[in-house]
């Protein structure tokens, strides 16, 4: 219950994120001084954590997607299996984010 709610919450944090990545690509359309801002709020303590958060929510909604679609063939609805995938999504998503971040900062 607690991984589809965040599946949900996730989705949504997404939609948020995908306006954030459609104002700084806009910026850049209105000159160097208004792509300075976004750069300067995106670069800012809070707006790396937001793109920190998003990075995971990004990686979140995909691999629990994968274990969804994993359900609609029918694997996995035991109980074992469930509780093994969901903690699966949970490292696989803390994982990836950090590995994200470890090559974006190389």
């Amino acid at each position: 219950m607690v991984l589809s709610i965040a599946h949900r919450i996730t989705g949504c944090a997404m939609a948020v994120g995908a306006l954030a990545l459609a104002y700084w690509l806009s910026s850049a359309l209105y000159g160097a001084e208004s792509f300075a801002t976004a750069q300067a709020i995106l670069g800012s303590p809070i707006g790396i954590l937001c793109l920190i958060g998003w990075t995971f929510c990004f990686w979140f909604h995909l691999c629990n997607g994968l274990r969804h679609l994993a359900w609609d063939t029918g694997w996995g609805f035991e109980i074992p299996k469930l509780y093994a995938t969901g903690w699966t999504v949970i490292v696989a998503s803390v994982v990836l984010t950090v590995a994200t971040w470890l090559i974006a900062l190389a």
